[in-house]
């Protein structure tokens, strides 16, 4: 089973975040560098409320207003068994 171990590279060192494994012998490794980690939350925030307002400020279905659609979808129906 492959094992996960949280670390941080620096140049061409590896320094273990989680303990680190204890292998008795050399052994073979696979590293995979996630640059996405390495955006501070709060960055990451600001860029996503950034893409919702363009989003919501975009027209993208002119002539339809969003309440009377909804109002539309939601009417109620006749539930089975029941008569008005």
């Amino acid at each position: 089973m492959l094992r996960t171990y949280k670390a941080v590279l620096r140049g061409n060192q590896v320094e273990w975040i989680d303990p680190p494994p204890a292998p008795a012998r050399p052994t073979p490794v696979h590293i995979t560098v996630l640059e996405d980690e390495a955006v501070e939350p709060a960055a990451r925030g600001r860029e996503m409320a950034a893409a919702l307002e363009a989003l919501a400020s975009a027209d993208r279905l002119p002539g339809i207003d969003a309440a009377v659609w909804e109002r539309e979808l939601r009417q109620d129906r006749t539930l089975p068994g029941r008569e008005d």
